[in-house]
């Protein structure tokens, strides 16, 4: 089995003991350094190039946003979660822009955390339902505000819910609420997979090319 390599990053000594006590014993995860702050968790990332990092965000030195960004600059491949206990949008909006592969509170669950880490690896970006509401709700009005009349871009390209099928219906539902694939999955009865392919189609019809987009969109259809 190949392990996930994992860094923490964390000013506070007694969360990086806390996660690697919960973290450790997981066979497919190996914890292979720690740093205490963004300049160190920079340096560190370059010599030992973990799978994923979770990162703290207020950190002295370098917070985690800016270290997140020069990590990203440095090596693309690098998975990075953020771990706070800050949910501002300003600070979800700029970890996301920077290259950040989810936004996770600390009071999260052991076995939701590690879920996080392996759907990460797997190329998922990692969103609860409250931070993907937050984020999308921000980007909706930001876009209003640079594009004013892209509330007809619905009409224009000739997307209604009509266009959708009953069951891709049901999963827009579940999206638009913040749910990622597989909490959908569990809540509709379906394997990941299937679900996967549902929500590549209603990107298809709505020509976007990822979930915030998505939702954006169908805010603007009146989902």
């Amino acid at each position: 089995m190949q392990k996930i390599k994992l860094m923490l990053v964390d000013d506070q000594v007694i969360v990086r003991e806390g996660l690697r006590a919960l973290l450790e014993n997981y066979e497919d995860i190996e914890i292979i350094d720690e740093a205490g702050n963004g300049l160190e968790a920079v340096t560190k990332a370059k010599t030992h190039i973990p799978d994923i990092i979770l990162m703290d965000i207020r950190m002295p030195e370098v917070d985690g946003v800016e270290a997140t960004r020069q990590i990203k600059a440095y090596n693309s491949d690098i998975r990075v979660i953020m771990l706070t206990t800050f949910d501002e949008d300003d600070y979800i909006i700029r970890a996301m822009t920077y290259g950040a592969s989810g936004y996770l509170l600390k009071d999260i669950g052991r076995e939701k955390l590690v879920q996080a880490i392996r759907d990460s690896l797997s190329g998922n970006i990692i969103l609860p339902g409250a931070v993907a509401a937050k984020i999308t709700n921000r980007l909706v009005e930001d876009s209003k505000n640079r594009h004013p009349d892209m509330s007809q871009r619905s009409q224009s390209l000739g997307i209604s819910v009509e266009d959708f099928k009953p069951r891709e219906l049901e999963i827009i539902k579940w999206m638009v609420q913040g749910k990622d694939n597989r909490e959908i999955a569990e809540a509709l009865y379906l394997s990941l997979g299937t679900v996967k392919n549902y929500v590549s189609q209603i990107y298809m019809k709505l020509e976007v090319a990822n979930r915030a987009n998505a939702i954006i969109a169908l805010k603007k259809i009146g989902y």
